[in-house]
């Protein structure tokens, strides 16, 4: 899967494979279970037509784009740039990820101009596929009636995407992020189709875990704002002999005044140096949410049931594999 950057003020063809595409388009923040049906129509679609498939993400997304402009605080996000591109990747069937900026440009684009010069004049595009909740263009005026009505004129088809439901309500990212600000993992797995899992370089922090009897790989959220808090059975990839069972605490470290919100896994069973290693942690189980306790003393009890906990949760996990294959989805 190729990664391609692509200027909205000043674009150009280099994204346009070679006779078009097929091109879906959209935020797809977190790659769930409906965001993965998309893919897989318009992978089909691009197969039928012998066309490669271009997928089009942002970055920022638009409503961190529009919250910083009038001052508020955006909505968590459910993955970052590299998370989606693993997740695209893991799918096996996007020829070309593109990276649009949301800017002041795009966001002033009028629906028409963004069809003609961003989606047929840069992108090649010869069909799209996009879901019904998608807008695009100045005061989001774009939707799948304009596309379907600027399709004939500029030589290119538009399909509307399934819909994916679980348990009677559409599968979105809102539902993801309303079950992992609950700690429920296993719901949000359910939805997601496999673990929700945060990637990171492993830093180095302030040592207090190994002074504990615990020592901590650190992997900093780079100020993300993460729907996660509290201490969790995790599993994580990248490093020596992995994946790996562990703890994980994401929060600010009460106890400790810790600060800023950060990660923390304790690895079972694991002694070696990791710093500087990029690691994938995916969230199995909920142990406990995060608090503040009296002494360290105190902690390091906590941390000690806490490593118990994980022990009895691994049976029900181990046989997980990272990606499971989504099952039981209904249109």
């Amino acid at each position: 899967m190729q990664l391609i950057r692509l200027s909205p003020s000043a674009p150009n063809r280099q994204a346009a494979p070679a006779g078009g595409a097929v091109v879906t388009i959209g935020n797809f923040d977190g790659v769930h279970r409906g965001h993965r049906a998309v893919i897989r129509q318009a992978a089909e679609r691009a197969r039928a037509l012998d066309l490669p498939l271009v997928v089009v993400i942002f970055e920022p997304l638009p409503r961190e784009f529009f919250a910083e402009r009038h001052g508020v605080t955006p909505v968590a996000r459910l993955t970052r740039l590299r998370e989606r591109f693993i997740a695209f990747e893991a799918l096996g069937v996007v020829d070309r990820l593109v990276l649009m900026p949301f800017n002041a440009t795009l966001a002033g684009m009028s629906a028409e101009a963004f069809v003609e010069e961003l989606l047929v004049d840069a992108l090649g595009a010869r069909h799209v596929v996009i879901g019904d909740d998608f807008r695009f263009g100045a005061k989001r005026a774009g939707d799948f009636a304009l596309l379907e009505r600027m399709g004939p004129a500029l030589d290119f088809g538009v399909e509307r995407a399934v819909t994916v439901t679980l348990d009677g309500e559409r599968v979105s990212s809102t539902r993801v992020r309303a079950a992992l600000e609950a700690r429920d993992v296993a719901a949000a797995a359910r939805l997601l189709g496999h673990p929700f899992f945060l990637c990171g370089r492993v830093m180095h922090g302030d040592k207090r875990g190994r002074q504990l009897g615990f020592p901590t790989a650190n992997i900093a959220l780079r100020r993300r704002l993460s729907p996660l808090r509290g201490v969790f059975l995790v599993r994580m990839s990248g490093i020596d002999g992995g994946p790996h069972y562990g703890v994980a605490n994401i929060g600010t470290r009460p106890t400790v005044d810790g600060g800023e919100a950060r990660l923390e896994v304790f690895v079972l069973d694991f002694d070696g140096d990791i710093y500087g290693e990029l690691v994938t942690v995916e969230f199995l189980a909920d142990i406990r949410d995060e608090r503040r306790f009296e002494s360290l003393d105190a902690l390091v009890e906590h941390i000690r049931a806490d490593v118990d906990e994980a022990r009895r949760l691994i049976d029900t996990h181990r046989t997980g594999a990272p990606w499971p294959v989504d099952e039981g989805e209904s249109k």
